[in-house]
């Protein structure tokens, strides 16, 4: 079967920073994949690369077997891009950008779509609002409905609930989610990871140009961070023999003092071992709880190296 998207030994570089080092993946046709990784990853410089506005260095990836140079026309026809920025028209209602969007892809008599999309992204009501007088979320709604109108194959959103409120965040995933189920691939790029975790059945994380953890979300969470020690300390630190096991101070404060510590364990018979070692140094434990590890955690450990 023809992957969705394939991704072969990608490299770019601006100036002295590489970009992108010698990324390569597939993603499946139907797959929900996740691209993570924090700011400067490469992930939009390789989403750009994918849409075809720019070129690698080094490396090829084709849509559905067109390579997205030598063949751009045809791969640009399987994909549906939603851009971080919110780059719109002033000139045009919310209708009559969608039909413009369509005719680009060569499709004319498309309102029946145009209608469906605009009704699941809940913009029926500004069907005929110009576009510069939307709010920044109906704005953010109209470019999902612009990557939706030629019914692409795979659909790529890169952050496309960054700074949105709720009902738009639960109207998406409503309307993308069934996309998905009709076998449309989606490929997200997000930093609010429990969306990540919810929707992706697959998952990339990028750290300076590179893919530095692949695998399917429940294995990442499962092989990666196992089981997580909340201790609370009321007194006294941690022995430095534990520091090694601990993922991040967490935020919560007390006082002046930030005393509670998130251990990661492999495995239960560990607890006990790490009471005797806290109790040896002197510290007291105020409180404690074993918590399983979300994809949160993960990310840190990947980012960190701390992946053992």
């Amino acid at each position: 079967m023809t992957a969705a998207i394939h991704i072969k030994d990608v490299k770019k570089r601006y100036g002295s920073l590489q970009a992108l080092d010698g990324v390569t993946l597939s993603i499946e046709e139907g797959e929900f994949f996740g691209l993570l990784g924090p700011n400067g990853a490469g992930k939009t410089t390789l989403i750009s690369i994918i849409a075809g506005l720019n070129r690698a260095d080094m490396g090829s990836v084709s849509i559905h077997g067109h390579d997205v140079v030598s063949h751009y026309r045809d791969a640009r026809q399987k994909l549906g891009m939603v851009p971080q920025e919110l780059v719109f028209d002033p000139f045009f209602t919310v209708r009559e950008t969608l039909r413009l969007q369509s005719g680009y892809f060569g499709i004319a008599n498309n309102d029946r779509w145009i209608d469906e999309v605009m009704e699941n992204l809940d913009l029926t009501h500004k069907a005929d609002t110009n576009m510069r007088a939307l709010s920044g979320g109906m704005k953010r709604r109209v470019l999902v409905a612009q990557a939706l109108v030629h019914k692409p194959p795979v659909i790529v959103l890169d952050e496309p609930t960054a700074g949105v409120d709720v009902e738009l965040r639960q109207t998406l995933w409503k309307f993308i989610t069934r996309l998905n189920q009709e076998g449309h691939t989606i490929v997200l790029t997000t930093h609010y990871l429990e969306e990540a975790q919810s929707l992706c059945k697959r998952i990339a994380m990028l750290k300076s140009g590179k893919v530095v953890a692949l695998d399917t979300t429940a294995a990442l969470i499962r092989r990666i961070s196992g089981v997580q020690l909340v201790v609370q300390l009321a007194l006294g630190d941690l022995p430095s023999s534990l520091k090694p096991l601990v993922l991040r101070p967490d935020e919560v404060q007390l006082g002046n003092t930030n005393n509670k510590f998130v251990l990661h364990i492999n495995d239960y018979a560990e607890v006990e071992h790490i009471l005797a070692k806290i109790r040896e140094n002197g510290a007291v434990i105020e409180d404690m709880h074993l918590q399983k590890a979300d994809l949160e955690d993960v990310f840190l450990q990947v980012m960190s190296g701390n992946t053992q």
